[in-house]
């Protein structure tokens, strides 16, 4: 019996359990892959942008998840329709998940799209209280079916040593689902964003930074940190 992704707009618990098992799921494949990631930014002369997008299809390929046959749009590197199990239930779930890639000074924020969330951002700007609805819909209906919506956001963390990339950490964030916005952002000043770096004054479309000390603040377990080899991984709980 499938769970109706509807319903999870009163049971909060669950859809953090959903939510915490996604990343587990992208972290494990990212852990998995860190030291071939490293050597991928040492080697490649790409845009960093597409270095980080390309590993992160391929890390949740090789680990490989539940699929459904839909496709799903949006501005993200990895985008599956598919099952979460769990010994309680099943879900319907949409995962998407964005890359990022920053020299290691930028590692405690990443900035995100409008278009990327389903909260609503609640923050203050040029001390005017501001609120700005993400774009993607809390449950998302594909083929007539609901989806429960997951984003999860990799950020490569590198420097740069004679002329080369060289990662130093992965963080792996897990950004909640609207329906918990009065958990995580229900006021501008009780948020998890920063400002982003769009220029309204140019017609630049809105951005957001999300900050992973307010967001770990609140959940300590949506923000994962993983060291390049022979650095040690532990969940943070």
């Amino acid at each position: 019996m499938l769970l109706d992704p509807q319903n999870l707009a009163h049971d909060f618990d669950r859809l953090e359990e959903i939510e915490k098992a996604s990343l587990r799921l992208v972290t494990q494949a990212l852990y998995e892959y860190r030291d071939l990631a490293a050597e991928i930014f040492l080697q490649e002369g790409d845009l960093v942008a597409d270095i980080g997008e390309d590993i992160t299809r391929e890390a949740l390929d090789r680990l490989g998840t539940s699929k459904i046959d839909r496709r799903l749009f949006g501005k993200v590197d990895y985008k599956r329709a598919r099952y979460v199990f769990h010994p309680d239930y099943a879900a319907k779930q949409a995962l998407f998940v964005d890359s990022k890639a920053e020299k290691i000074a930028g590692q405690g924020t990443a900035t995100l799209q409008i278009t990327q969330l389903s909260m609503i951002v609640r923050q203050i700007r040029f001390r005017s209280r501001i609120e700005v609805p993400g774009r993607l819909p809390k449950v998302l209906m594909v083929g007539g079916e609901p989806y429960i919506t997951t984003t999860i956001f990799v950020k490569y963390n590198y420097d740069i040593a004679d002329g080369k990339y060289q990662l130093r950490t992965i963080t792996i964030v897990a950004l909640p689902n609207g329906i918990l916005q009065e958990k995580y952002n229900p006021t501008a000043d009780d948020t998890i964003w920063i400002a982003g770096r769009n220029a309204p004054s140019l017609g630049e479309e809105f951005r957001v930074r999300l900050s992973f000390s307010r967001l770990r603040a609140k959940a300590r377990w949506r923000v994962q940190t993983i060291p390049v080899s022979p650095g040690v991984f532990q969940w943070a709980d």
